[in-house]
């Protein structure tokens, strides 16, 4: 038996189809906070300061204060959207609700281009981070795939373990990532080498002043570095499958968690640059190793407190991992992808996605650094390229469900509505149009559209025939935010509501 809509086809599911794609509830608002914090805090640590090279630390400050007012205004949707369609799909079932099964794939897709790239970019930096603190303290040094192989094994076995460490996890690691930046703030503001005039000491390009020392046009392409500082944030919807009362604590966690992360990317960004310097951290790999370093002129005690810094990049490992293994798992039990992709196992653990996910990232590092560019930068940008599409689509479908539904019922609606939701589309279009317009970034536009382009392909001649009435799909077929869907709000476990 099957159901056709929309140029798509829904197969019956075989026997025990959801049985073996179960996941386990298990967050609390803490949880949820930490996976949130975990996803980003790498942002803290390398990436951002890319920004400073790329527009001065007065540009970079303009730049982070246009992405914190995208995320603002988005996390307030989300989390509205969230609240109505609790399920682990997150953008690609607010798209699927509002724009039906193509406009559902595309977010989908472009949601999983951010997360398996963004994992792969925090591989990049922790392995240099690594082989920086191991060469500080015990004089090894290791080639760079060696570091990024270790790092997926490790986290694949953490995040395959079950839901419960994973969460658990998170919370230790954001707690002592966050501890590091605040030791780094004291340190800095104690030391000799704070000088808040090195802010400014960037030489002035004909036309720029020491504020934009490349003028105000450099803003545009400083935007999606100051992403970094945010970027996995708004993973929390993924997690509502196994969050307890994802209604209420998924929207409260997702600001809080914005909350948190503005102080201490405020923090990092000047006080970083004011011990080393925008010019000398404009092109540093680790900027806040080599802050500890200017700090703490002992090699050993700068390498021991990096040490701690490394944690800080391996929980944003863990939070992004988590995310992209959700998102797959949603998408491929949907039938997008292949369906083997959404096996959980006996500890309710999308494995299957997690391996995927880790061999795609691998791979692209292998591709990009081994190829002649700098696989950090390059692979950055392809994250931020599929964030930004995801973004603006999930505005998108906010507008569009507030017009359809409007006499529905929201569990939490969003403080600044239509209008904070059209300012975050048309700053992630901004951004969008920004990566595009860079010439050093051209690899990763061509590399974005070869897989979106595939994807589609691929979907159009085969996918579309064989999905499956998942939660995401039954409630859109359903009417969407006109009829919610009982066993997602309640809190009962996925099975239930896929029926």
């Amino acid at each position: 038996m099957s159901t056709s809509t929309a140029g798509v086809t829904y197969a019956q599911a075989d026997a025990g189809y959801f049985e073996k794609r179960q996941l386990r509830r298990h967050a609390k608002f803490w949880g949820l906070w930490g996976i949130g914090i975990a996803a980003v805090i790498s942002g803290d640590f390398s990436g951002w300061n890319f920004g400073i090279g790329t527009a001065g630390w007065g540009g970079f400050l303009l730049a982070t204060i246009l992405v914190t007012v995208m995320y603002f205004g988005m996390l307030f949707s989300i989390g509205e959207m969230s609240a109505a369609m609790p399920h682990t799909g997150g953008a690609y079932s607010f798209a699927r609700a509002a724009m039906g099964p193509w406009g559902g794939f595309v977010t989908g897709l472009a949601e999983t281009v951010e997360y398996v790239m963004t994992t792969a970019v925090v591989v990049f930096f922790s392995a240099q981070y690594a082989d920086a603190i191991a060469m500080d303290l015990a004089g090894v040094s290791l080639p760079q795939w060696a570091w990024w192989v270790i790092i997926y094994a490790v986290f694949l076995a953490l995040n395959t373990a079950g839901a419960e460490i994973s969460f658990r996890f998170a919370i230790v690691v954001s707690i002592i990532s966050l501890a590091v930046l605040a030791i780094f703030s004291v340190a800095a503001l104690a030391s000799a080498q704070l000088d808040f005039g090195a802010l400014f000491d960037i030489t002035p390009e004909a036309g720029g002043s020491a504020f934009l020392p490349f003028g105000i046009s450099s803003v545009f392409f400083a935007l999606p570095f100051a992403m970094w500082l945010f970027l996995g944030i708004e993973e929390l919807p993924l997690a509502a499958e196994e969050a307890h009362t994802p209604s209420k604590d998924i929207p409260r966690a997702g600001i809080w968690g914005m909350v948190t992360l503005v102080i201490s990317g405020g923090l990092v960004m000047v006080l970083n640059p004011a011990v080393l310097g925008s010019a000398a951290i404009g092109s540093s790999g680790e900027p806040l190793l080599d802050g500890f370093r200017a700090i703490f002129p002992d090699g050993d005690i700068a390498a021991v407190l990096s040490a701690f810094a490394l944690v800080g990049l391996l929980a944003s490992t863990q939070g992004i991992m988590f995310a992209y293994g959700r998102n797959v798992y949603s998408l491929s039990r949907a039938g997008y992808y292949p369906k083997v992709l959404s096996l959980t196992g006996d500890r309710k653990t999308p494995w299957a996605a997690l391996l995927a996910g880790a061999v795609v990232g691998i791979a692209a590092l292998f591709l990009v650094q081994f190829g002649g560019d700098a696989a950090g930068s390059i692979v950055l940008n392809i994250a931020v390229w599929g964030a930004v599409i995801a973004y603006l689509l999930q505005m998108t479908s906010f507008v569009l469900l507030r017009r359809q539904h409007p006499d529905a019922e929201r569990p939490y609606r969003s403080p600044v509505g239509v209008p904070g939701a059209v300012v975050a589309g048309l700053l992630a279009f901004a951004i969008l149009i920004g990566i595009m317009v860079n010439p050093d970034y051209r690899l990763a536009i061509y590399a974005i559209a070869a897989v979106f382009l595939v994807a589609l392909v691929g979907f159009a001649l085969f996918g579309r025939s064989k999905l499956v009435l998942s939660p995401e799909e039954e409630y859109a077929m359903g009417g969407g935010l006109g009829k919610p869907a009982p066993a997602a709000i309640t809190g009962e476990p996925a099975i239930a509501a896929a029926g």
